[in-house]
């Protein structure tokens, strides 16, 4: 295991990579700890803002190009882009069942499925996991 790759990749997928990482940490934290406090609002907040993040650079990656620039990450990174919002009010709104819901699937989804995709061969999480 070596951050080697990682730390050669350009800007934006080092930004992209500190933001999942995050998240995926934040996250589990969030499944763990109880709901309904102020820690998981603020905590909430923090990793909605994460999730944007990770998503709205994923749009400025273009390493795999399957329509032009788009991949169908990308899609998933517009999947993100609207439903956090919605998971959000959904709370605001006391419907917990739809937020957890939501934040279950975008975790899910935009952090694990597309974390395991990372670790394909030839992709810059692969070097990084499993070396070369």
């Amino acid at each position: 295991m070596t951050l080697a790759p990682l730390l050669a990749a350009p800007p934006i997928i080092q930004f992209h990579a500190a933001f999942a990482f995050a998240a995926i940490g934040l996250g589990a934290v969030q499944f763990l700890a109880p709901k309904g406090t102020w820690p998981h609002r603020g905590l909430g907040w923090a990793w909605a803002t994460l999730m944007i993040l990770v998503a709205g650079t994923s749009l400025f990656i273009h390493t795999i190009r399957t329509w032009g620039p788009w991949s169908p990450i990308h899609l998933l990174s517009l999947f993100t882009l609207a439903v956090v919002p919605l998971a959000v009010l959904r709370a605001r709104q006391h419907d917990i069942r739809a937020h957890r819901r939501a934040m279950i699937w975008i975790f899910t989804l935009a952090l694990v499925v597309t974390g395991l995709f990372t670790l394909a061969p030839g992709r810059i999480m692969n070097k990084v996991v499993f070396g070369g």
